[in-house]
Parts: C-alpha cells; sequence; structure tokens
C-alpha cells in the first residue's frame, strides 16, 4: 500500500505590514491588469488576513463594476454616449485604483465609491 500524499499546512496568517503590502499591490495590479490581479490576489490570498481579504475583495469588486460599464460604453458607442462612458470609467480606474493603494499602504480600510458588491 502506498501511502496518501501529505495535507498542506493551513495558510499562516500574514503579519501586518505584509498585509499591507499585498493589498496595496492588489490594487495597484488591478490598474495594470484589471481584474486580473485582483482576482488571483483574492483566491490566493483571502485566508491570509482580515485586512488584506477585504482589500481583495474590494479591489475586485471594483473591477468587476468596471468591465460592466466598460460593456455598457462598449454597447453605446454606436449613440456617441459610449465613448464617454469607456472614458469616464477609465480615468476613474487610474484614479480609484491609486487612491486605492495608498490607502492599504497606509493601513487605512478603503471602499470604491461606485462599486457594485459582487463578493464579499
Amino acid at each position: 500500500m502506498t501511502n496518501p500524499p501529505p495535507v498542506p499546512p493551513a495558510a499562516a496568517p500574514l503579519n501586518p505590514a505584509d498585509e499591507k503590502l499585498w493589498a496595496t499591490l492588489v490594487h495597484l495590479g488591478g490598474l495594470f491588469f484589471g481584474f486580473l490581479a485582483p482576482l488571483i490576489g483574492y483566491l490566493v490570498l483571502r485566508d491570509r488576513g482580515p485586512f488584506v481579504r477585504a482589500q481583495t475583495a474590494t479591489a475586485l469588486n471594483f473591477q468587476l463594476t468596471l468591465i460592466i460599464a466598460y460593456v455598457v460604453g462598449g454597447i453605446l458607442t454606436f449613440l456617441l454616449i459610449g465613448v464617454f462612458v469607456i472614458l469616464a470609467a477609465y480615468v476613474l480606474n487610474i484614479v480609484f485604483c491609486i487612491i486605492a493603494a495608498v490607502a492599504a499602504n497606509r493601513g487605512q480600510w478603503y471602499t470604491y465609491p461606485l462599486s457594485i458588491s459582487f463578493v464579499r
């Protein structure tokens, strides 16, 4: 008989400095990689601490909301208003991701305005 594979230990909690670092990187990752960085960060880090879980979920919710804005803007481009919707979503992504990254780096809890809560 063969031995069963070893069970990996539960993920160790991060210290507060590491939680702030990862939360900052996830917010900035949303700026550069869209929803992929917050999604990967949420899946990997959600059990590592309350701050990093809340911040990755917040970043993921905002990026999913932006996807909806981009789709609606894309549909409305034939009315020319869609171009303004896409441009506004792009600018909001840059501004709010930077604000969120700075807040996370300071250890402050941040929620994006205008964001739909998909993940908690």
